[in-house]
């Protein structure tokens, strides 16, 4: 009954994520869209209100005029003022639980691999945590000694870089690789959605106090406010493509498997920014604001191209160097001792038992996928099946039904 419950918590928990995942992506995609297209107002009405810049637009069959003010409207704010952060909140709230409901909850499982770390559950359960909060306060340290120097947003930049080439080496030495992918873009998540918590919305909140109290106004004063919450929003748009990339590759185990994994992830995330960072100025390019984007783009593509060419699977094992046919009794000893912890006479998780020959030929097919073609199975490889039993079992259910 408790698997059924996880399974259930998992799945409803993975819906919310992705809903609200979308919607705060969403969001923040149109906005920095709006910041790169707006025109300066030529009608005298819009630079009698103090509009700074302003867009047509149309969609389902209606047309939107939006506009944008650096300070308060002179005729005052008329309507509802609409904040976007839930989205965010949201966002992390769902994505932590569900970290919660399926890494922590199983850390042995998940977490841990001893080939790369021995330790416990619980002390992989609090090392995963620490590693989220780690992230965020060197992140935000770094912005906040760096991000008004003289070039502090290069400066920033470049130690952002670093701090996520660290915390992706670190996270490949303490936890599966599975989990590393992740860990790393669970922290760079949680930096995003501390950005919006703890910077971009108070600031934003003292402006509009400001603005609309009816007390005389200085905007050199609240400016501050308005170039960190620019500096955290700039960030969490380069971050959005390279944490996705590190939340859906744990459906990949060819990515997470690999001997240089975190090379990978690195490689990945850098495409994901540089091809994200081709969207935003494309914008700014139609306008003559600057200069052509594609070398982004292209670059992020060759560098795809690049880990999809040393990825490449080495050719296949010659036929002599297993035996011409398989039997169960051959197999029997590896699932007895990699996969009957889950699927046998005790346990059978998924349903799914593999304790006889009947039990195991009758469920061959999902058995090859999982345990030879994806390699998913053992879960995060816990019980430490080797590439060689692998085989064995690709060859057992090669002979299945000859």
């Amino acid at each position: 009954m408790e698997a059924y419950l996880l399974d259930w918590a998992n799945l409803l928990l993975r819906w919310l994520h992705v809903i609200t995942a979308i919607a705060w992506i969403g969001s923040s995609f149109y906005f920095v869209f709006l910041d790169s297209s707006l025109l300066a107002p030529t009608a005298d009405d819009l630079k009698a209100k103090g509009v700074d810049g302003a867009i047509w637009s149309v969609h389902g069959g209606g047309f939107y005029h939006a506009q944008k003010y650096m300070v308060a409207p002179k005729g005052g704010i008329d309507s509802h003022l609409h904040w976007f952060y839930w989205e965010s909140y949201w966002t992390w709230i769902s994505g932590f639980l569900l970290f919660v409901v399926l890494y922590l909850w199983n850390a042995g499982i998940f977490l841990v691999d001893k080939q790369v770390f021995d330790w416990s559950p619980l002390a992989a359960g609090i090392g995963a945590l620490v590693f989220l909060a780690a992230f965020w306060f060197i992140y935000d340290a770094i912005c906040r000694i760096f991000g008004q120097r003289k070039n502090g947003d290069r400066i920033v930049g470049a130690l952002v870089l670093a701090v996520v080439v660290c915390s992706s080496w670190i996270a490949f030495q303490l936890f599966s690789g599975r989990a590393a992918f992740i860990m790393v873009g669970a922290s760079m998540a949680t930096a995003m959605s501390a950005n919006v918590f703890f910077w971009i919305i108070p600031g934003q909140r003292k402006v509009v106090a400001a603005m609309t109290s009816g007390a005389p106004y200085n905007p050199a004063d609240y400016a501050i406010h308005g170039k960190r919450g620019k500096q955290r929003s700039v960030h969490n748009t380069y971050f959005t493509l390279p944490v996705l990339v590190a939340m859906l590759s744990n459906h990949y185990s060819f990515i997470y498997s690999h001997p240089q994994r975190w090379l990978i992830l690195l490689g990945l995330m850098l495409a994901g920014a540089l091809i994200r960072l081709f969207f935003v100025q494309r914008h700014g390019y139609k306008l003559g604001r600057v200069g052509n984007p594609w070398p982004y783009a292209a670059a992020g593509v060759v560098l795809l191209l690049a880990l999809i060419a040393w990825l490449k699977p080495a050719p296949a094992a010659p036929a002599a160097a297993l035996p011409a046919k398989v039997g169960y009794a051959q197999i029997q000893p590896i699932l007895a001792q990699r996969c009957y912890i889950c699927h046998g006479e005790q346990v059978q998780q998924k349903n799914l038992r593999v304790d006889s020959e009947a039990l195991a030929s009758a469920n061959a097919q999902l058995i090859y996928q999982q345990v030879v073609a994806a390699k998913l199975m053992p879960l995060a490889n816990s019980t430490q099946m080797t590439d060689d039993e692998r085989a064995l079992v690709g060859r057992w259910f090669e002979g299945q039904g000859k």
